[in-house]
């Protein structure tokens, strides 16, 4: 499948492999993505047969934007792929800046921020608790005029050439986050929260006699703590009033990060994550190694070295590079590794495979 130039880093693959899964009704490929298990059409499915159609309350100015359906796919005990239809997406490549979207920034807490408010309520013995916003970016209004496709399979009969105008944001809009952004952020002002100078992912609201409620959100996920019980439950509830919402209970896992508690405190861990990485590339069962690098590696770029895939590469680095955020061992090893992304060869994929060794040792 060709990788759109606007989705596309300078040093990114044109293209990625897909599976041949069967022919869509118009004579189009379906295609199966191995890795976020989707099922994609090959060609777009276009408003109407004849281009020349006239769209009906459609300003001439606006063209629609497609929209298709994301599919997920199981993997039964005897060997046949389950599909059920997850969630409908609209194309947001299709979109023009200036016409269609304009701002799409919306600020997340950063993980030193995570990091910190776990820290704060630890040291305080406060209760922290996990919610989770269920089709989050379907709650954020639309600033813009945005038109779509009418969803494949559910055209209205006599009406093909008709579209829908979206009045709240849709998953792939390039505006869906910052809506959704702005929604939350609204809410939470009305609830008389105020956000942090400095760290923008935090929200606090004081009231008397010192009692204080810590929020930080990262998109649909949320962290919930505070000196009170009665007033996070109290918030937990205006959330779920106002939100389709998960009680995800007391906070273990927040962004691959786990957290457990001991006598002495919270222990901050990536354990499971860890093990996705050796699961994801074939490393869960090698030999462990008991050190991240060679003593006094130094790897050099060689243009005679036979190369590897760099996409492989690329992705092990990143996995590599996120589970440093609880792994500071493996930090230099990591970094080293980093150097080789545009170009890497056998050896750059030997030291990492290195560092996943010694991950498998450690976890």
């Amino acid at each position: 499948m060709h990788i759109l130039d606007a989705k596309r880093r300078k040093l990114g693959d044109k293209s990625e492999p897909m599976i041949l899964v069967g022919y869509h009704e118009t004579g189009a490929y379906r295609l199966y993505h191995p890795l976020n298990h989707s099922i994609l059409i090959s060609r777009d499915v276009k408003i109407c047969e004849n281009e020349a159609c006239d769209l009906t309350e459609l300003p001439a100015s606006k063209k629609p934007i497609d929209v298709k359906w994301i599919f997920k796919l199981k993997l039964k005990p005897n060997g046949e792929i389950a599909k059920h239809r997850e969630r409908l997406v609209a194309r947001g490549f299709m979109q023009k800046v200036g016409m269609d979207y304009f701002e799409v920034y919306a600020p997340v807490a950063r993980l030193e921020t995570v990091r910190l408010l776990v820290a704060i309520a630890s040291g305080r013995n406060w209760p922290m608790h996990h919610l989770d916003v269920k089709s989050a970016f379907l709650n954020g209004p639309l600033d813009e005029e945005v038109y779509v496709t009418q969803p494949p399979g559910f055209k209205i009969k006599g009406k093909e050439n008709m579209v829908y105008r979206l009045h709240k944001a849709l998953y792939g809009l390039k505006q869906a986050p910052r809506a959704w952004n702005k929604r939350i952020d609204s809410f939470l002002v009305q609830q008389e929260f105020v956000k942090c100078k400095f760290e923008y992912g935090v929200y606090v609201k004081k009231g008397i006699e010192g009692n204080q409620l810590l929020i930080c959100p990262y998109v649909d996920d949320l962290i919930v703590t505070g000196s009170d019980v009665n007033k996070i439950e109290a918030f937990k509830s205006q959330m779920m009033r106002e939100f389709e919402m998960s009680d995800l209970g007391k906070l273990t896992y927040f962004l691959g990060m786990e957290f457990i508690e001991v006598a002495e405190g919270l222990v901050m861990h990536q354990m499971k994550y860890a093990s996705d990485i050796l699961k994801r590339f074939n490393m869960m069962n090698c030999n462990s190694s008991s050190s991240p690098a060679e003593t006094n590696m130094k790897l050099v770029m060689n243009e005679e070295e036979e190369p590897v895939d760099p996409t492989l590469f690329k992705q092990i680095v990143g996995s590599l590079r996120y589970l440093c955020n609880s792994r500071l061992d493996i930090a230099y090893a990591v970094g080293i590794i980093s150097r080789f992304m545009s170009k890497p060869r056998a050896s750059h994929l030997l030291a990492a495979k290195r560092v996943m060794r010694y991950i498998k040792g450690t976890l």
